[in-house]
């Protein structure tokens, strides 16, 4: 009786240990995603921007 208890915890520690993996998995997966997006969201907004780009370089007196 006692083996088969440990044998049950152990499982269930497996499982736990699982499903805390899995949702760090996907928390890394969400960030990344949010990342991508604002990165691209970020970049369509400058792109098409009307604003004339700053010069390179400043101006000889």
């Amino acid at each position: 009786m006692y083996e088969y208890e440990i044998a049950m915890n152990r499982a269930a520690d497996l499982i736990r240990r699982a499903d805390e993996e899995r949702r760090a998995r996907e928390a890394v997966r969400r960030a990344r995603a949010a990342r991508r997006e604002t990165e691209a969201r970020g970049a369509e907004h400058e792109s098409h921007s009307r604003r004339r780009h700053r010069p390179r370089f400043a101006r000889a007196v």
